[in-house]
């Protein structure tokens, strides 16, 4: 049966008292997983060419987006280590498996001495060969890896550095575009992936307030093993993650359909959809150009310090800082 990976994201806006409803919710309305995300303000990257972006011939080149704003925004966010802590005895608490995306080489060893069992990649770092390399050397049973706004030989890579390791891995079929428009779900792309790996699913970016829970249910007709959805307790403008964010009641459903017969899925989508189609896509596609933006722009979004003081990104470049 697939299982549900409740992102939690982003949403719980820094309070400690909404983490801990956002996990009981999560549990109490079918997610297996609840997820974090180990990023720290202190690793973002300032990268001037982002401050003002760049627009030629009416067409955006480079995303604008503040280094000083998104420092701001993130630094209300921050995880710290006692967080963390918390967060796994919520979990166990709750009774739902935990889980974080780890975003920069200096938070491999912080996740591992607090044992977390399951860690996620996410779509801009699948290509960061040297992270993955890095979280193989440590003691983690699962690693789940999104593939969005990655090329194929990207992805290939990654799946031969996991099966070296021999570690148990799961490759994500993603569309980073936040919403995903049903069109560019480009579901056949599940199929590509169960070429490198036998345990394979969905992070479904869809907006489940225009498209309720279509795209994952027929991603569950594929056979797949995960579906990861953004989570929220809060109304969907209270974050930044809402729009593509699932509530509780839209997260029993998203549970439910993992129970359904392929034909009681069909039924849900052609009475929701009835072009549903389109869902398909293509198993080889060329990326689009708001996923190259998205891609410039968070690749390289968060990086480490050595004890040289230097820059660390999560693949092999290092710059004086």
């Amino acid at each position: 049966m697939t299982k549900i990976i409740a992102e939690l994201c982003q949403n719980h806006n820094g309070d400690r008292n909404i983490l801990d409803e956002m996990v009981s919710a999560a549990a109490e309305n079918g997610a297996d997983y609840a997820k974090i995300q180990s990023m720290h303000s202190t690793e973002l990257t300032h990268r001037e060419r982002f401050d003002n972006g760049l627009i030629e011939g009416g067409k955006v080149k480079v995303i604008k987006r503040p280094y000083k704003d998104e420092y701001e925004r993130l630094k209300k966010l921050d995880l710290e280590l006692e967080d963390h802590s918390l967060f796994l005895s919520l979990c166990k608490k709750y009774n739902i498996l935990p889980c974080t995306t780890i975003f920069s080489l200096s938070k491999i060893k912080m996740i591992s001495d607090l044992k977390f069992e399951t860690v996620k990649v996410a779509s801009f770092d699948c290509a960061s060969h040297r992270l993955i390399e890095e979280i193989t050397k440590f003691d983690f049973k699962h690693i789940i890896v999104s593939t969005g706004a990655t090329y194929n030989r990207e992805i290939k890579e990654t799946a031969s550095i996991l099966r070296e390791s021999k570690k148990k891995f799961t490759l994500l079929h993603c569309i980073s575009i936040y919403p995903t428009p049903l069109e560019e779900g480009h579901l056949e792309r599940i199929n590509y992936l169960k070429n490198f790996s036998n345990s394979v699913g969905l992070s479904d970016h869809s907006n489940p307030e225009i498209n309720d829970n279509i795209l994952s249910a027929m991603a569950i007709t594929y056979k797949i093993d995960f579906i990861e959805k953004h989570f929220t307790i809060l109304d969907k403008n209270k974050s930044k993650d809402g729009p593509v964010s699932v509530n509780p009641s839209q997260l029993r459903e998203l549970s439910n359909l993992t129970k359904f017969s392929k034909n009681q899925l069909m039924n849900y989508i052609k009475d929701k959809k009835t072009n549903y189609k389109i869902l398909k896509g293509m198993a080889n596609r060329d990326l689009s150009d708001l996923e190259l933006l998205n891609r410039d722009y968070y690749q390289g979004r968060f990086a480490s310090k050595n004890n040289k003081n230097k820059i660390v990104f999560n693949w092999d470049k290092e710059s004086e800082f």
